[in-house]
């Protein structure tokens, strides 16, 4: 190798060391908590998706409005033991689960079935899911888990039988309360406001290291000869 700017190429060679210098004291566990430092900005940004995934009691409230809306709907699964479940959840909120053959007739007053699972789901995500157990006799998020998946299987029925409404509050359900609270449930919850100078900070600095590693390869090549130019246009005589 020929190094034709010792200069430049000496550059390059300290941005690159320090680089990696950095790079090793991010993966070494001197962050807070004895982590290094990707699990402490992936921990930080799951507490702060948490913190803006809440929107149980807007969910909660647009229940309400369903509240002695009655269904009757028949509801398949591909699992035989989820059909078990389902039946045991809808037991416990006053609705009827019967099992024919390969599907589960759910019926009931849909607005105050969604209203305890949008209320669960809340317990859910505040991390206190001891009571779910306690209330439904398995497994907490095992409980969720359930209610998801029946409530996933009636969406495609309902449409079919032209309620529209109701299958697009199902699926809100599912979506806006269930979903981030089974997703984050463990995980401390953070705003945003709190965190604005460390998220700050974090971001600056990957743009900073970003471009810390480009300009170290860009002097390095350049001073050994290698170089990025616009080529001259040929002119034909």
């Amino acid at each position: 190798m020929l190094v034709t700017d010792k200069k430049l190429f000496t550059k390059g060679l300290l941005l690159l060391l320090s680089f990696t210098v950095v790079f090793l004291l991010i993966f070494s566990p001197i962050f807070p908590g004895g982590v290094n430092g990707l699990h402490f900005s992936d921990d930080l940004f799951n507490k702060l998706s948490k913190g803006s995934s809440y929107f149980i009691p807007q969910v909660a409230g647009s229940v309400k409005a369903y509240d002695g809306r009655q269904i009757a709907v028949d509801v398949k699964f591909k699992n035989p033991e989820d059909m078990k479940t389902a039946a045991l959840l809808l037991s416990k909120v006053g609705a009827t689960g019967e099992i024919k053959g390969d599907a589960l007739a759910v019926s009931g007053d849909l607005g105050a079935m969604l209203g305890k699972v949008v209320a669960d789901a809340d317990v859910l995500y505040k991390d206190e899911a001891d009571k779910l157990t306690a209330f439904y006799g398995m497994d907490g998020k095992a409980a969720m888990k359930g209610w998801w998946t029946l409530l996933s299987a009636m969406i495609k029925p309902l449409q079919k039988i032209k309620m529209i409404e109701e299958a697009n509050i199902v699926n809100s359900v599912n979506q806006k309360a269930i979903e981030p609270a089974y997703n984050f449930y463990g995980i401390p919850a953070e705003s945003i406001m709190t965190k604005i100078p460390t998220v700050a900070g974090l971001l600056i600095f990957y743009v900073i290291y970003t471009m810390w590693y480009g300009y170290a390869i860009f002097d390095m090549f350049n001073g050994i000869g290698l170089s990025m130019s616009k080529s001259k246009i040929k002119k034909e005589a």
